[in-house]
């Protein structure tokens, strides 16, 4: 099972044999009394994959920086989401419309592979200095004089 979907594994049967018989995603959705929005997301995807979409990909597709500005580029052109997405197989038409807005937002960089993990070097944080480490302290000990105070002054009205 999807694990953004709300629909369960038998709905999303139900679903697609019923896009399959002709129904549209809103009279499906109605039909089987599920949301529409999550009807309408796997109706695009069973438009693109056929029966396929019932299947969930085993790991998250990584594709390249050619592979996204081709796309991008044809997108652009003119081409439909939904035909670029068929073409090049991609799991959904959002995917063609999330790398446009990406390339919009920031250019050729955005379609760049991110690096994984942690960068280097922000695991350890450089060791303190003498006086570094007596400024902390007397942040410390000020702060545990101010409640010490104010503990006492709530004692001294009748506050226990």
């Amino acid at each position: 099972m999807y694990a953004q979907s709300t629909l369960s594994e038998y709905q999303r049967e139900q679903l697609v044999d019923l896009f399959e018989q002709g129904y549209g995603r809103m009279s499906a959705a109605s039909k089987i009394k599920v949301g529409a929005k999550a009807a309408e997301r796997l109706y695009e995807r069973w438009k693109l994959h056929g029966k396929l979409c019932l299947m969930e990909k085993p790991t998250k597709t990584q594709y390249s920086y050619e592979t996204k500005k081709e796309v991008v580029d044809r997108y652009r052109a003119g081409e439909t989401a939904m035909e670029l997405a068929a073409e090049f197989n991609l799991s959904s038409a959002n995917l063609v419309k999330n790398w446009g807005l990406a390339w919009r937002k920031g250019g050729d960089e955005a379609l760049m592979p991110k690096p994984k993990g942690r960068p280097k070097g922000s695991a350890s944080k450089p060791p303190l200095s003498e006086e570094e480490k007596l400024r902390l302290e007397n942040k410390r000990l000020l702060a545990k004089v101010a409640y010490l105070e104010k503990l006492r002054d709530l004692r001294d009205q009748g506050h226990r």
